[in-house]
């Protein structure tokens, strides 16, 4: 008999390296990361994980530590050898490994991304790092790119739109690890017995401050280890998603949109928060990212009519009944949760922003046709810049007769003059956007 083969596993520093180069090259961190953590040995993801969001994360502070190290720019092809040198500065930077096994181990995975060629240059750029180090960043002490690690053009919006020390904390949580926080379901269990259920599997955790359902772990833990993640006693959501539920005023009988539902995490919290609504539609422009929302409410057995349509195109999927409350969690910069997406840094431009406006703004007149008079509309993104949010609002209000805005009178985050804004906060939630539209007239 003969023995069964040893899977090759790749060594994380050269998948990190693959992961950084083809995030170069257009793709999302989200998209690779599943695909290359196959690919490394189990005990390894842990390390591979850090490597890609630390880099990422840290890249508009690399990139001119590169450009000054690097005189010849790399050609595209070799964009590889450039995400090593990158992994290598960030490890130089901001972890704790002997500099001498950084550098080893850097140069080694020259072959493992097939480009032995640049075993020496790499080997040179990472020892000349060490020597210039403190030269190298005391001439980039006046770069605000470089002392923020954000891209100009992000660090100009921000600036323009909000107070210096609230730039400030954005950039500071930006540039942190988000905590993990839960969505407790209570068909199953109470927030507080759920806590005690944690407190005796030895995770710790504390209630969320804002939402009623949440809670924040110590540190992150595996789902495979949270008591009866699979059988739907809880999932993995952010406080500040969490809040969009209890914002839709649900009550038993409700017919319900949710409008760009992928993946599902508000999805299936709008069914647990009322179990009792008469219908629920979920609805993602991608066939592909259903298959998320499918999973989600299956782990939780919960059940709502799923389809894959454009909401602008509302011949396509809208039957002509209307909902009584629509959320319409709208396409958007992410750029609330650059802690969690931090290719978004490298990813975004400037031009996207005016381009989601309008794709913002055209949702909202599309849907708003299929709001029941007296219905609620909770529109929602995950960015923090007002010309995706308040300005989209404003401009829809202006030009809507029968939209008024609700009020939204929680504690939470900033008010703005049509909603409410919050940031992403170090040890808290993450940068949301809220505000509550509701249709006057008589009935339908």
């Amino acid at each position: 008999m003969s023995k069964t083969a040893k899977p090759f596993y790749k060594p994380p520093r050269v998948a990190a390296a693959e992961v950084v180069a083809n995030v170069l090259r257009g793709k999302s961190l989200s998209s690779l990361l599943p695909i290359y953590s196959d690919q490394v040995a189990e005990k390894e993801n842990a390390l591979l994980k850090e490597l890609c969001f630390g880099c990422l994360r840290w890249y508009p502070q690399i990139a001119p530590l590169l450009k000054k190290l690097i005189e010849k720019p790399l050609r595209e092809k070799d964009l590889e050898v450039q995400g090593l040198v990158a992994i290598g500065i960030y490890q130089l930077l901001y972890m704790r490994i002997s500099a001498h096994a950084v550098v080893n181990e850097t140069v080694e995975a020259t072959k493992g991304v097939n480009r032995p060629w640049a075993k020496g240059l790499v080997n040179a750029v990472l020892r000349r790092f060490q020597r210039e180090r403190i030269t190298l960043l005391e001439e980039l002490s006046d770069d605000k790119t470089f002392q923020s690690a954000h891209p100009k053009w992000l660090l100009n919006k921000l600036t323009e739109s909000w107070p210096a020390n609230i730039v400030k904390g954005i950039i500071s949580s930006n540039n942190s690890q988000g905590p993990m926080t839960l969505r407790v379901n209570t068909l199953k269990n109470s927030r507080d017995a759920y806590l005690e259920i944690l407190r005796k599997e030895g995770i710790a955790g504390a209630p969320t401050k804002h939402s009623s359902v949440g809670v924040i772990l110590n540190s992150a833990v595996s789902v495979a280890s949270l008591p009866g993640f699979d059988s739907g006693s809880c999932s993995v959501q952010d406080e500040a998603a969490q809040l969009a539920a209890d914002l839709l005023s649900l009550k038993p009988g409700h017919i319900v949109l949710d409008a760009c539902c992928a993946p599902g995490g508000k999805t299936c919290h709008i069914l647990e928060a009322e179990p009792n609504l008469k219908s629920l539609l979920a609805i993602d422009s991608e066939p592909r990212r259903l298959n998320k929302v499918t999973a989600n409410l299956t782990r939780l057995n919960l059940d709502a009519a799923l389809c894959a349509a454009d909401a602008t195109n509302l011949k396509s999927w809208w039957d002509g009944c209307r909902f009584d409350r629509i959320l319409l969690d709208a396409p958007c910069s992410a750029t609330g949760v650059i802690r969690r997406h931090p290719d978004i840094k490298l990813l975004r431009k400037p031009a996207d922003i005016d381009t989601l406006a309008t794709i913002q703004l055209t949702l909202l007149q599309r849907l708003w046709q299929t709001l029941a008079n007296g219905g609620i509309l909770v529109y929602a993104t995950c960015s923090i810049l007002p010309s995706e949010n308040d300005e989209v609002v404003k401009t829809f209000i202006k030009q809507q007769q029968d939209a008024e805005i609700m009020t939204i009178s929680d504690s939470w985050g900033e008010a703005s003059e049509y909603g409410r804004q919050l940031f992403p906060m170090i040890n808290g939630h993450d940068g949301f956007y809220y505000s509550r539209l509701r249709k006057i007239g008589g009935p339908d």
